[in-house]
């Protein structure tokens, strides 16, 4: 078992350069099996998720070659394709069920066992199945099993999400991209992550217009072919090293990422106290005193993004004043509150509402990551406790964040990833 041994009292100050989305390149390694060939997909990030894909990927027939130099990813994908993603890696990241869509089109079955990932909350596939129901697939739950099947092929429709879900607009218009006709998805998703594999499957062939609005109309197409594409910068991670800023009261440069797509959290910042200039392709957070206390509704893109709740309980948990933070999409997104608490943080919850009292320091001590960002806010909440904190799970950090602890260090911080 590994820990992250953090020592409090450091003040972050340096240049930080964001790799691609964790939440975006594992849906582009799944859009690759539209087309056979090869498909390379570059500014890949150096965590674990990568590798699980890129083997669940082999599983299906496709040859992958990860460059952890050259940060990418060729995917190779032959005519042929297996269509069956096993429960033993599908457990291991959610993100596997978006290989749903991509088989279901390319092979006119898929059998992917129903997936993990964090325990934050009951994600359910009731919208991905619904979607491909409406666009002809059949579709049963058969131990622990979805299997779908299209012996005839998919066609357009209107899809209604009653919810504006990544994942399911996700699986959607990689299913619809080959369908016969049109259609069209109303209250589809927003988020960047959705921009971005709209904009590589129409690299790759397809036709849908509406990117980057709730309303997609995807017009079938005969074929797809292979493209190299850039996957989009990770605004969480750019969000956590905003937020670790204005906890530690330092400077931290942030290059690699759009800041509008974390103009949200950026606005919260100077809320807080922190002076934010931005950039074209990124942004700066300098903090010079303790940060108030800001109020928080996480709500989906352009809204305030759940993955960054935890790390602004952490800052609010050292600010001056109290802060009401609001989850509207994970019910168990506050489980990590209990470790923060063993911090010395004085949060209440109340369903999905969090009473967040600042107080002037925390108290380090043992703790656990129950998922990625709240592994990520309970590392921020040790640098500016006093003493030690041990920070257990450290494989949840390592799905979501590339380098994390030498990014840390090169900011002036003090943390040790040890062996126990």
């Amino acid at each position: 078992m590994e820990i992250l041994r953090v020592q409090g009292g450091a003040r972050l100050q340096g240049i930080v350069d964001v790799p691609g989305a964790k939440n975006s390149v594992l849906k582009l390694m799944a859009a690759a099996l539209l087309a056979e060939g090869a498909t390379t997909i570059t500014n890949v990030p150096e965590i674990d998720d990568v590798e699980i894909m890129a083997e669940l990927l082999r599983r299906l027939g496709a040859h992958v070659v990860h460059d952890l130099v050259a940060r990418s990813v060729v995917v190779d994908v032959p005519a042929q394709l297996e269509h069956r993603a096993d429960y033993d890696l599908v457990r291991k990241m959610r993100a596997s069920i978006c290989v749903l869509g991509p088989l279901l089109a390319r092979c006119g079955a898929a059998d992917v066992a129903l997936p993990g990932g964090d325990d934050i909350g009951s994600r359910g596939l009731d919208m991905h199945i619904d979607g491909l129901r409406k666009l002809g697939a059949e579709v049963t739950n058969e131990h622990g099993y979805l299997i779908a099947a299209s012996a005839g092929g998919l066609s357009g429709t209107e899809i209604w999400l009653e919810f504006p879900s990544v994942g399911a607009t996700e699986t959607i218009v990689m299913a619809a991209v080959t369908a016969t006709g049109e259609t069209i998805i109303d209250n589809a998703a927003r988020e960047p992550e959705i921009i971005d594999i709209c904009t590589m499957l129409v690299s790759m062939g397809a036709r849908i217009d509406g990117i980057g609005s709730s309303t997609l109309t995807i017009h079938g197409v005969e074929s797809m072919h292979p493209t190299t594409h850039a996957t989009v910068g990770d605004r969480i991670v750019a969000g956590t090293w905003a937020v670790a800023a204005a906890m530690t009261q330092g400077s931290v440069e942030v290059r690699g990422v759009d800041p509008s797509h974390v103009s949200v959290a950026l606005d919260k910042l100077r809320t807080a106290g922190a002076h934010v200039l931005t950039t074209a392709d990124g942004f700066t957070v300098t903090m010079s005193e303790r940060p108030l206390a800001v109020d928080v509704v996480t709500l989906p893109f352009p809204g305030f993004p759940t993955d960054l709740q935890p790390q602004f309980i952490a800052m609010n948990a050292i600010s001056v004043g109290a802060a009401l933070v609001t989850e509207n999409l994970f019910e168990a997104r506050f489980r990590f509150v209990q470790e923060l608490a063993r911090l010395g943080a004085d949060v209440r919850t109340d369903g999905h509402h969090a009473l967040v009292r600042g107080r002037p320091a925390l108290s380090g001590a043992p703790v656990e990551a129950t998922d990625i960002r709240a592994g990520a806010g309970l590392v921020l909440a040790g640098l500016v406790a006093e003493g030690t904190t041990d920070v257990y799970g450290v494989g949840h950090i390592d799905r979501g964040y590339a380098g994390f602890v030498e990014v840390l260090n090169g900011l002036g911080a003090d943390v040790v990833r040890m062996d126990m």
